[in-house]
């Protein structure tokens, strides 16, 4: 499935969606390279709960979604039938049609004919606030997005906190991911004009829905990513997984709440600068060669965030971790270190 979780195909999807087990797993990414050296124990379990709860609010929202169940015992469940944690979650199967390399372009033209039951192939991001050094201002100076784009109608500061979100794109089956323009993430996705605001309408909702969960835990929804299928009605559908600290920027008491210490960590080692310069080429990945392993005492911390965050969020205690106010102390301590 991919660097982080494995797929289960139970039914392979046809002209209706088939049915696949998600198994959330302990490995971990960062700056797109694939499973690192380390695992973080329970990681899988918490995001799987996670993105359970967090699909099971949407759909009472009326909101559809691929979630079945969490597994236990074989059988998929509901979040609140579960005795005990568990990184298994049954889903909906959609197709996934990737995009044609074409020397240094990739062809969507397949995008314009299918009908439905298979993945947009775009990554939809909202960002409701703007840190220093968001990939937006880059942009935004290079001509590559307008304010318009953003909906916005003055420059933005490092550190705003938007009065409304932005909706953003980037492409999901490229090689590199790559953000868009909203013009061309409409095109290349064969999305009509009435389709793709319906889509950043369903991106806003599951953005309020999330902020307003994760506020009850003192925690910040500052920005995520979702991902879209159409069913085989060509309705749009939630996939993937949502609403974790993997798919989202989340802050406690200011300190960002992520993998973020991780490439912080990261980024102080010869194999980060051997990245800066091969990302992109051919096989970089074989170029820059096998990352370091994580101290010890950052492993744990990190392990304690996805855990406490988990049952914080959730509400029930599925781990037994230190309180998060506690653990994100020793998080930003390691901030402090690494940025120095």
């Amino acid at each position: 499935m991919g660097s982080v979780k494995d797929l289960e195909i139970l039914k392979p999807p046809s002209e209706r969606p088939g049915i696949g087990r998600f198994h959330f797993s302990d490995r971990y990414s960062v700056f797109d390279y694939g499973e690192m050296p380390d695992l973080l124990e329970n990681k899988g379990k918490a995001l799987c709960l996670l993105s359970a709860h967090f699909f099971e609010l949407l759909e009472k929202e009326g909101i559809a979604t691929h979630y079945i169940g969490v597994v236990e015992e074989g059988k998929a469940k509901r979040l609140d039938e579960l005795s005990e944690p568990t990184n298994v979650m049954e889903v909906k199967l959609v197709h996934v049609h990737r995009p044609e390399r074409r020397g240094d372009g990739y062809d969507y033209s397949i995008f314009q004919s299918l009908k439905g039951n298979f993945l947009i192939p775009l990554e939809i991001i909202y960002r409701n606030s703007l840190p220093e050094g968001s990939s937006v201002f880059r942009r935004l100076k290079r001509g590559e997005i307008s304010l318009k784009d953003l909906g916005l109608e003055r420059m933005p500061e490092p550190g705003q906190r938007m009065e409304r979100p932005i909706v953003d794109f980037s492409t999901k089956l490229e090689d590199v991911d790559r953000y868009l323009s909203r013009e061309e993430a409409r095109r290349i996705s064969g999305m009509s004009e009435e389709e793709f605001e319906a889509l950043v309408k369903l991106t806003l909702k599951v953005d309020e829905i999330i902020t307003r969960e994760t506020e009850k835990a003192g925690i910040e929804n500052e920005d995520g990513k979702i991902e879209v299928a159409f069913d085989e009605n060509r309705e749009l559908m939630l996939v993937d997984a949502l609403g974790t600290p993997d798919e989202c920027r989340f802050s406690f008491n200011g300190i960002e709440m992520s993998k973020e210490v991780l490439r912080r960590y990261y980024r102080n080692t010869d194999w980060y600068r051997r990245i800066e310069k091969s990302k992109g080429e051919e096989e970089w990945r074989k170029i820059v060669g096998k990352p370091p392993r994580l101290p010890e005492e950052l492993k744990k911390a990190v392990e304690e965030m996805y855990m406490s965050a988990c049952n914080e969020i959730v509400g029930r205690k599925f781990f037994d971790t230190p309180p998060m106010k506690d653990v994100m102390r020793k998080i930003s301590e390691f901030m402090e270190v690494y940025d120095g």
